[in-house]
């Protein structure tokens, strides 16, 4: 929720370490201030002193774990942790002859958000064995433990279809007409469109998107 910077803490002390970190900085590190990742910065810290953080914090948790057990415990599939401790999971489909790349592709067509992600074994990162998920911007969205099993179910269907469609392709581009070409790719967009439009998104209305363009 808050942009990508960072804080240095440092004692004042006879070591001086404030100028020596102000000389790294600047102009050792970056040509100047940025004031909006400064002001970003500020407002993220007032938003997390928060108790509505703690709340959001806690179930950020609470999904990924959900996310995950309906990944391994009902389907059967393969984490690289064997679960998840925090907001992420490395979800390996070597298992499941996929690779990263391809999932990610039918993700994307499928108005899912996943990144490709190296796992234990790989050896190339343009073609990594698995993906990694996060659950911090649903849960923004005001998704919960159950309808993130029902975003489980659709990753399920995402990788079946992905399974399908390679049989008859022998390239990444190959594999990506066939997607694009897919009947059963449009109806699970269709179906993950249905499903996301009913939970707000901040600083946009859903309720404006027009199914009929999804297919365009």
């Amino acid at each position: 929720r808050g942009p990508r910077a960072g804080m240095i803490f440092f004692r004042q002390d006879e070591r001086n370490f404030e100028a020596k970190i102000n000389a790294a900085v600047f102009p050792g590190l970056q040509g100047g201030p940025h004031v909006h990742q400064i002001a970003g910065m500020a407002t993220q810290l007032k938003e997390v002193a928060s108790e509505d953080f703690k709340t959001y914090a806690h179930q950020v948790r609470l999904n990924a774990v959900a996310l995950a057990d309906q990944l391994t415990s009902v389907y059967g599939y393969t984490l690289a942790t064997g679960g998840t401790d925090n907001h992420l999971i490395l979800w390996d489909l070597k298992p499941q002859q996929l690779n990263g790349a391809k999932m990610q592709y039918i993700c994307d067509h499928t108005s899912m958000t996943l990144n490709k992600n190296a796992v234990l074994g790989d050896r190339s990162a343009l073609t990594p064995g698995g993906v990694r998920i996060g659950t911090p911007a649903l849960t923004t969205r005001g998704l919960k433990e159950a309808e993130f099993r029902k975003v489980a179910d659709f990753l399920h269907q995402a990788v079946q279809l992905a399974f399908n469609l390679q049989s008859g392709t022998k390239t990444m581009k190959e594999f990506e007409a066939a997607v694009q070409a897919s009947e059963e790719v449009k109806a699970l967009r269709r179906s993950v469109n249905e499903f996301i439009t009913v939970f707000p998104m901040p600083g946009f209305d859903v309720s404006t998107m027009k199914y009929q363009s999804i297919d365009a």
